[in-house]
């Protein structure tokens, strides 16, 4: 059995064609590939978007992800929850599961605590609502001078940052495992390791302020993530992952 890691995928699969990702030859349902968020698969529900997820659906391995900061939550909230390897799941496609905010899952052996979400960075110029009278002519306006906004529940939403009931959830789950776990799937990652790699550029909030929490109290053999679409791996055990798939020592 394999586990294999990557970053977003922001919708778009061709990463794990058979040209590309020339291991799945050998691979069956019983082997994982883990997505660190913005898995994109679930954005607008339309026929393309179902052909691209029956296609993953039949690629031989497991698609699983945490969600990122540019999911539709709206969608994702409609597909029911089910237990699964120790902890709640969305089941996306038989294969294709969301893993959850806060479990701590059994997979192959190996323990995995899991958290997805983050904020959007691409926002600086506001959140639109699209009922507002004004949407229209406020679009056109940020449009003309390249402004970065997006618009609620089209573009953005706010469970993109867990709630304070995921935070209790997910410290309850790891005080279960003595706040000991093999590995740590995210999308963002803890404040203190986004100012190694950025040098303060990017800005701390309540989910990567959690995270340095987990990085001070849990024990964990690696903490993997995505979120800042670059491939690097930061004081030793913390991976931040983009494009490149890559497979655990188990």
């Amino acid at each position: 059995m394999a586990i294999f890691i990557t970053g977003d995928t922001h919708g778009d699969f061709r990463r794990f064609k058979k040209e590309v990702f020339y291991e799945q030859a050998e691979l069956t349902k019983r082997d994982c590939v883990i997505c660190c968020g913005d898995f994109g698969g679930v954005w607008d529900g339309s026929a393309e978007e179902q052909g691209q997820l029956d296609w993953l659906e039949n690629r031989p391995f497991t698609t699983l992800f945490v969600s990122g900061n540019h999911e539709n939550f709206d969608l994702l909230a409609k597909y029911p929850t089910e237990e699964w390897h120790g902890g709640k799941v969305q089941r996306i496609r038989p294969s294709v599961i969301h893993l959850m905010q806060g479990p701590v899952y059994d997979i192959q052996g190996k323990t995995f605590f899991t958290m997805g979400g983050a904020s959007s960075h691409d926002i600086q110029d506001g959140i639109l609502e699209p009922d507002d009278p004004l949407f229209k002519k406020k679009c056109r306006q940020l449009d003309a001078r390249g402004a970065m906004y997006r618009v609620n529940h089209l573009s953005w939403w706010k469970e993109e940052l867990p709630s304070e009931e995921e935070y209790q959830t997910a410290r309850a789950n790891l005080g279960k495992h003595g706040w000991e776990v093999d590995y740590i799937i995210t999308h963002c990652c803890p404040s203190s390791v986004q100012d190694v790699f950025s040098g303060g550029f990017y800005r701390k909030d309540a989910l990567t302020e959690f995270f340095d929490e987990v990085s001070q109290r849990c024990q964990f053999k690696y903490w993997f993530f995505g979120h800042y679409h670059e491939d690097m791996v930061v004081e030793k055990k913390y991976v931040m992952l983009y494009k490149q798939i890559i497979r655990l020592k188990l």
